[in-house]
């Protein structure tokens, strides 16, 4: 006699992941088992799993097409209120507004630029407050600095930010502000030391310094703009600091770390110890992290005992004890006076006594 297969068998069998295919030849289905095997190969046999997107890591930075810069009146017009440069200008307000609330640009300091073109700079205008601006504040010019949209006067120091994408074509994007620490570095003229942190190393690389130039001034541009091949981080010396990136927030990003390690290396300065360094054959380790992740460094290529040369940083207190103290024996010899200011004392001493007692 023939099984009697029913629905509820069917069911039971498609949830636990069954082929209907595999039933045997000498079975009976139900009317309602016949219907829904019907349905389940019509549906495609088996259910198909949607495949989970691979994680990834956003990337803002803006990309064009070599010689497709818009130049007609027109063009740029278009160009300037287009969808791809609204989105660009939102951004330009967002980090002027976390700049501001760091303390990182007081009044209307710093300025930060965004290059779209070949020939093109997307950057903020002029005596604004970088916590305060709207994306209708913004300017377009152009290589030379000449203002082509925008209704805010253009910053006089976008030329600065120009010079470092003339020299360095990975920069997509620069922030200038005055962060405080390092700043402070910047007015005294110091080079802030490497091998010290090595997140600092992966993501900063060697930080600059520059000397001083009037800003705004082709000489300024010049000067960072070399420096800018080299360094990601550029401390302008008695100015403030300049950052560059593949986009505004990695420049930003940029400029965030500087400032910390800055601070860091302040604070560390003053708890009366040497500040030490983890050697050149670890920070070679930290630059080939640094290479993976698509960062040049200078470095690279360096032999070990030519890295980490911080001579030149002097920590504010180091407590040391000097030499001629290290022994007891010495110690005491150190406090003994001259015999002659010694007899000088005690004679003093007994002339002050004698009076005391009459």
């Amino acid at each position: 006699m023939k099984k009697v297969i029913s629905a509820k068998i069917i069911e039971k069998m498609l949830k636990e992941g069954g082929d209907p295919k595999s039933l045997p030849s000498n079975i009976i289905l139900t009317p309602s088992a016949q219907d829904i095997i019907s349905n389940f190969q019509r549906s495609g046999n088996v259910k198909k799993l949607k495949k989970k997107p691979a994680p990834i890591v956003p990337n803002f930075e803006y990309t064009w097409k070599t010689g497709s810069d818009a130049n007609t009146p027109g063009a740029i017009d278009a160009f300037f209120h287009s969808p791809e440069l609204n989105v660009l200008k939102e951004r330009i307000c967002e980090i002027g507004r976390r700049l501001y609330l760091k303390d990182f640009a007081d009044g209307n300091g710093g300025n930060i630029t965004i290059r779209v073109g070949d020939n093109l700079v997307l950057c903020t205008p002029t005596l604004i407050s970088k916590g305060h601006m709207t994306p209708d504040d913004l300017c377009l010019v152009d290589f030379k600095g000449n203002q082509l949209a925008g209704t805010r006067k253009r910053t006089s120091e976008v030329t600065t930010h120009i010079g470092i994408f003339k020299y360095q074509p990975k920069a997509k994007a620069c922030v200038h502000a005055h962060p405080p620490y390092a700043t402070a570095f910047a007015v005294a003229s110091v080079e802030p030391p490497t091998c010290i942190i090595p997140e600092a190393e992966i993501f900063l690389g060697k930080i600059g310094l520059a000397k001083y130039e009037t800003p705004g001034t082709p000489v300024n541009a010049e000067v960072i703009g070399e420096m800018g091949v080299d360094h990601q981080a550029i401390i302008m010396g008695n100015h403030g600091v300049i950052t560059w990136g593949k986009d505004v927030e990695d420049a930003h990003w940029k400029m965030e770390n500087t400032d910390m390690y800055c601070k860091t290396l302040w604070i560390a300065s003053f708890l009366g110890k040497e500040i030490g360094n983890i050697g050149g054959a670890k920070l070679k380790e930290l630059l080939a992290i640094r290479n993976d992740l698509g960062m040049d460094d200078s470095r690279t290529g360096m032999r070990e005992c030519e890295l980490c040369d911080n001579d030149d940083f002097r920590p504010g207190v180091i407590c040391k004890t000097p030499e001629h103290m290290k022994n007891d024996h010495q110690t005491v010899s150190s406090q003994q006076g001259d015999p002659e200011i010694e007899d000088l004392i005690a004679t003093l001493t007994d002339s002050i006594l004698e009076q005391l007692k009459n």
